[in-house]
């Protein structure tokens, strides 16, 4: 063990002097100035809502492209239609966004990291841009298709770039509410296309939809490009400009970029050169890890059904045996989904990741065991020439399994997106998880009508809750708990610096082992 005669150098007494404060607050005396360092340690809170908000702008095209098909597919199957599409071509029209999905999620990840996450959400909106316009003005049913497909590339590329740019500029106490901003989005957008579709032509919806992403366009390229990757490729003075322009004039901002540059220089943060340093950047623990649990988080949430209700809705009402008018609940699904997305953007600065995605793996897993039970009872009673009772229990599953779905599992995946993985590869590996995301949204729904046929519907809901149960018990042990804390600190965990998020090692200084190094229960060590 080093002597403690040993100089100090500046991350031991940054600690002795954290240490010291936590201290002092614990026994109610706060040292001299407390409150006003704090205050100019939290920057303007207005100006990172706006960044996050012109960031994620662009999310709601996700929503759009959600909703148009749902709403514009009735409308060409009319006999008076511009257009005149039979089922096959129905089904195209619904499915070819989801085929260019998953390559807009790659090519927006290597964007970012290659040319910066700002530069990447201005690209993003070209071909958002064009789809909807070309769908608009389309004379033939290939015209509609093609602008599917574009609008499917673009709502691809810009779902990672908004959440890295968001996690990036905001500070850890607003990180994940606004993060979530982008889920909200997406629910936004559906609604949007829903309500505009009851009273419009789909070419006058299409070119209304063209009219967000223009919009994005417009915004974005007012705002700078972030500190973080700034930094990565050297340009120190204009990350802190950048940083200014995030937290305010009368934020102190030096504490932060010196904490900053101290983090690239100690972990050499640097501009990755060739793919094998890519390559092996990818591949370490500090990527590795955080991908590994997202990919699972979203696969278990995939395939807790919330996707198949969603685009199955009208059906299930149906199959469930309610007696509710089953596009009046269609509607007033979607409104609650929108409202629920907005208490899980707010409750995400209050009751972090873990407790939101123990909520939705317990809350989804029991409401689908209950409607798949239901549905099991509805059936021995047609058998039997019963009236079924209690129509009103399967609807209630539905709605309660979409509150708890939106309360976790919608948000906090993509959340922690632009949260958990090293600023070298955010982009690369964000794309990635991404990709994985939209290939499980297509593999479940896909598989839906599949599973109906061989295990049949009650079997279907029961297999969808079972995998949120035992889902929960993954998230207990593995999932770690990011709220409040910086990305410097969540990398160090991931990477094996520290044992618990927002740790530290032992020092010589202290003479026994921080308190907060002890691992939470239920936290995933590294």
């Amino acid at each position: 063990m080093k002597s403690t005669s040993v100089a100090i150098d500046v991350e031991s007494k940054a600690l002795v002097e954290s240490e010291n404060e936590k201290n002092a607050t614990i026994v109610g005396v706060k040292p001299p100035g407390y409150k006003n360092e704090a205050k100019l340690q939290r920057g303007s809170a207005l100006k990172q809502v706006i960044a996050a908000f012109i960031a994620n702008l662009g999310t709601i095209n996700t929503g759009l492209v959600f909703g148009f098909s749902a709403v514009a597919i009735p409308q060409l199957e009319e006999e008076d239609s511009v257009i005149k599409i039979n089922d096959e071509q129905a089904s195209w029209i619904a499915s070819l966004s989801s085929v260019t999905t998953p390559i807009g999620c790659i090519v927006s990840g290597y964007l970012m990291d290659l040319i910066g996450r700002k530069r990447t959400l201005i690209i993003t909106e070209i071909p958002l841009i064009l789809g909807w316009i070309l769908i608009s003005t389309s004379s033939a049913v290939e015209m509609i298709y093609v602008g599917r497909l574009l609008v499917g590339l673009g709502s691809g590329m810009v779902g990672a770039p908004a959440r890295v740019y968001t996690g990036e500029v905001t500070q850890p106490h607003l990180r994940g509410m606004l993060s979530a901003l982008a889920s909200v989005g997406v629910s936004l957008g559906v609604l949007i296309e829903y309500a505009l579709g009851a009273v419009v032509t789909w070419q006058v919806l299409a070119g209304i939809s063209a009219a967000i992403p223009m919009m994005a366009l417009l915004l974005i390229m007012l705002m700078p490009e972030t500190p973080n990757y700034l930094l990565s490729r050297g340009r120190t003075e204009e990350a802190k400009a950048a940083l200014k322009k995030f937290r305010g004039e009368t934020c102190n901002v030096d504490k932060e970029i010196d904490d900053l540059v101290c983090f690239a220089a100690k972990n050499n943060v640097v501009r990755l050169k060739g793919w094998k340093e890519t390559l092996h950047a990818v591949l370490s623990p500090a990527a590795l890890k955080p991908f590994a649990i997202l990919f699972a988080y979203f696969g278990i949430y995939q395939f807790s059904g919330v996707n198949s209700v969603t685009f199955y809705a009208v059906q299930v009402f149906k199959e469930s045996g309610t007696e509710m008018n089953k596009y009046l609940a269609t509607v007033l699904l979607g409104v609650v989904r929108l409202l629920s997305t907005i208490v899980a953007c707010i409750s995400l600065r209050r009751c972090g990741r873990r407790p939101l995605t123990m909520i939705s793996g317990i809350g989804c897993g029991l409401t689908m065991v209950g409607l798949g039970s239901y549905m099991y009872m509805r059936e021995g009673w047609a058998a039997e020439g019963i009236e079924p009772v209690a129509t009103w229990f399967p609807v209630a599953c539905i709605f309660i399994f979409t509150i708890a779905c939106t309360l976790g599992f919608l948000v906090v995946p993509w959340v922690m997106i632009g949260e958990v993985y090293p600023t070298q590869v955010r982009g690369i590996v964000g794309g990635m998880t991404t990709c994985s995301a939209h290939l499980f949204v297509f593999i479940v729904v896909k598989t839906f009508p599949l599973l109906q046929q061989a295990a049949s519907s009650h079997g279907t809901f029961w297999i969808y809750g079972f995998i949120s149960l035992f889902g929960t018990i993954f998230f207990y042990f593995c999932l770690p708990e990011t709220k409040g804390r910086t990305l410097q600190e969540i990398e160090d965990y991931f990477s094996g610096r520290t044992k618990t998020i927002g740790g530290e090692p032992i020092t010589t200084l202290t003479g026994h082992k921080p308190m907060i190094l002890e691992p939470q229960k239920g936290a995933m060590l590294p």
